[in-house]
């Protein structure tokens, strides 16, 4: 039998209220003029810890998850107002021991109202914002300095970045890069938590080797006030499973995009006619996993397209995958050209377990 752990008379829940103070990261020249001070972001966070009693806590090393309720000051109420975002996230130790003072990461994915966005009469010098509904990503790297049995406090760094990933423009998308100051409080456990038992291992892959295919779906704009445009993709990939927490992967992507269809004709003076209509990426790809969710980085090159497309060569993609016990997968990602967004994707597909 596991032992409990000898904080039983302490809850799973926690509550952690933040203060990050940092900078707009000027990444265009052009969106210079937006920055007027220095933001500051107010978070409410509530998470649970996880306990061991699952196989995937104990192949990250015990992380806590939570929902994160944040408010952003830009610092400029006139162009770019406030950020209000509703995240879930995840803190994962990076180390093994637990110890007084230990490094984590925070993975957040959400989604933020913008009060100010691009608006041709009323605010058009804001370029970097083109809808107020925008997706968010943040990446945090703090320290556990552990001060009582209930109570921790919690410094580091952030990045922050929100976009509508180019389904309407502009979206040059703004970056936040901030310290950060946190205490955690661990709420008092009503009863003692039972002795863990048994660890439940369903989330571990059924083979070293699979097969994973998806079709997708997105949508992007080419300039203010255009058309709204479809893209669609067709993946499908060898996945290489290491220590469960990771994966390796090669495979191909099957583009179909009218943006493409439109800059083919501009170029050649004509509409594309059969294979043409398509792009294909050769790519290769990390994922780490956390449980049946995974979080993959695919870096890919057009081995198939005209020259002259202004695209460039190179796609990359990153995005979320939550893996059903059935084979089923459901699909997320933000596809760029370079470090230029391209379009949000939406999709569903099968794991073929290779035996």
């Amino acid at each position: 039998m596991i032992k409990a752990q000898n904080d039983d008379n302490l809850s799973e829940w926690q509550i952690k209220p933040v203060v990050n103070t940092g900078f707009i990261l000027v990444h265009r020249i052009t969106i210079g003029h937006l920055v007027k001070g220095y933001p500051t972001i107010y978070e409410l966070n509530v998470s649970k810890r996880t306990r061991g009693n699952k196989l995937w806590h104990l192949e990250n090393n015990k992380p806590d998850i939570g929902l994160t309720f944040q408010c952003l000051d830009f610092k400029n109420p006139a162009q770019l107002g406030y950020a209000w975002i509703f995240a879930p996230y995840t803190e994962i130790p990076l180390n093994r021991k637990e110890k007084m003072s230990r490094l984590i990461l925070r993975l957040s994915f959400g989604a933020t109202y913008i009060t100010k966005c691009f608006d041709i009469q009323e605010n058009p010098k804001n370029i970097a914002i083109g809808s107020h509904v925008n997706a968010f990503v943040q990446f945090k790297w703090f320290w556990h300095l552990q001060l009582t049995k209930q109570l921790r406090f919690e410094p580091g760094f952030a990045f922050t970045h929100m976009s509508n990933g180019k389904s309407k423009n502009p979206n040059l998308g703004l970056n936040v890069v901030s310290l950060n100051a946190g205490l955690n409080y661990v709420l008092p456990a009503r009863k003692a938590r039972p002795a863990i038992t048994k660890i439940d291992s369903s989330t571990k892959v059924k083979s070293k080797n699979e097969i994973l295919t998806y079709a997708a779906i997105g949508f992007n704009q080419r300039s203010i006030g255009s058309p709204e445009l479809k893209t669609y993709v067709v993946s499908a990939a060898y996945q290489r499973n290491v220590r469960n927490t990771h994966k390796f992967s090669a495979g191909l992507d099957f583009f179909y995009d009218q943006n493409y269809l439109i800059d083919y004709k501009n170029d050649y003076g004509k509409a594309p006619q059969n294979f043409d209509k398509i792009r294909i990426a050769a790519r290769l790809g990390y994922s780490y996993n956390m449980g049946r969710v995974s979080f993959p980085f695919e870096l890919g090159y057009y081995a198939f397209q005209k020259d002259k497309i202004p695209d460039g060569n190179v796609v990359t993609r990153i995005g979320v995958r939550y893996y059903t016990p059935y084979g089923l997968v459901v699909h997320m990602g933000l596809r760029t050209h370079f470090a230029v967004a391209y379009c949000f994707e939406y999709g569903l597909g099968y794991r073929f377990v290779l035996k």
